[in-house]
């Protein structure tokens, strides 16, 4: 099939662009307001962009009542801090939950039943049970112009200034991804969990030049 984004129609029942990037990480947002009131999100549209600094970055959409910025971006903005939060299928649930409640000046992480854990260096709490946690400082906001006003997305930067790994999925000096099982956001309703890995040597320049028959199966 072929189509063209906001030209043409792709005659499928459901839009099949977020099935076609997949797996992508959760960011699990922790942010504040200035009166202090915490707001807990996930956003599907997330990611490492760096490690020196390092820097995460999350596109969030409008809100879905009057398609003006969610709490986390304007909270962010205005407070110049957040907390990412590492998803697990063991949260997976409560995960969930915070994304449903979208009516304003809620505190999704009291209303999921979660419990907030004091962050070192910035205001917004982390998540407690998450094993990983990043702690970090507004860089800025791109705003991605919507053919709709339902569509405009603005994608928050930030550089990370602290880092929380719990000590239980440290293995032999390494983050262990499978005991974390974070999850991640697939096309449509659907996630999934990392369950299995492989590992894979960075060919030699020499080799990566070589031709290589591969047999067909």
């Amino acid at each position: 099939m072929y189509y063209e984004p906001g030209k043409t129609d792709h005659g499928l029942p459901y839009n099949p662009l977020k099935g076609c990037v997949v797996p992508r990480p959760i960011g699990w947002i922790t942010s504040m307001n200035k009166a202090g009131l915490v707001n807990l999100a996930p956003f599907s549209f997330f990611n490492l962009l760096s490690y020196d600094p390092p820097y995460v970055c999350f596109s969030a959409g409008g809100n879905v009542k009057d398609h003006d910025p969610k709490d986390t971006v304007v909270n962010i903005e205005e407070t110049g801090e957040f907390v990412y939060n590492l998803a697990t299928w063991a949260q997976r649930d409560v995960m969930t939950k915070t994304s449903q409640i979208v009516e304003r000046g809620v505190d999704e992480m009291a209303a999921a039943g979660i419990e907030p854990l004091p962050s070192k260096l910035v205001k917004p709490p982390r998540v407690g049970g998450s094993p990983v946690q990043f702690e970090c400082l507004y860089h800025q906001t791109v705003v991605l112009a919507g053919n709709r006003p339902s569509s405009f997305h603005r994608v928050v930067f930030g550089r990370v200034i602290a880092v929380h790994i719990d000590d239980d999925v440290i293995i032999n000096g390494k983050v262990d991804v499978l005991k974390m099982r974070p999850i991640s956001r697939l096309g449509y309703k659907d996630y999934t969990s990392i369950e299995s890995i492989f590992q894979m040597e960075m060919a030699s320049p020499e080799e990566a030049l070589t031709p290589r028959r591969v047999a067909a199966e």
